[in-house]
């Protein structure tokens, strides 16, 4: 027994082919940019390279990751520091309290371009309050 009638199934492949061609044309776009992504304002810039984890070098001077390091490619996913091992990448970073990194960011063309002062500051100041009056920087308490 056919329940099917001819006019059912031709109105059910009109449906599936404007389906189907509506979902074509959707997904075609003129040109793909990537997102820039919103990085945290102490966040640095540098040029990365792994080691043997958790040795790596930042800027072409040897550091380490910190435990429970987060490291996220340029689509924002997670990646283990083994899979970047002697690959030099462009990132945004930050350290924790004790000045190992802890969260990395690899950034794609479009973050590259965009310009980001380096807040790199030293934790230690090692002049007096006289070289401050010098210069004339004067900082109240």
């Amino acid at each position: 027994m056919n329940r099917c009638t001819p006019r059912f199934m031709a109105t059910l492949t009109l449906l599936a082919a404007v389906c189907l061609g509506s979902a074509t044309v959707s997904a075609q776009t003129p040109e793909f940019k990537p997102d820039i992504r919103q990085f945290p304002a102490a966040a640095l810039r540098g040029e990365m390279v792994v080691g043997v984890a958790p040795i790596i070098s930042m800027d072409g001077k040897p550091d380490r990751l910190s435990p429970g390091a987060r490291i996220r490619d340029a689509n924002n996913m997670l990646v283990m520091s083994g899979a970047l091992v002697e690959q030099t990448l462009v990132v945004n970073y930050l350290r924790e309290n004790t000045g190992l990194v802890h969260q990395v960011w690899i950034l794609n063309n479009e973050e590259i371009r965009q310009k980001r002062p380096n807040t790199r500051s030293s934790w230690f100041s090692f002049g007096s309050s006289t070289d401050a009056e010098a210069t004339g920087i004067v900082q109240t308490p």
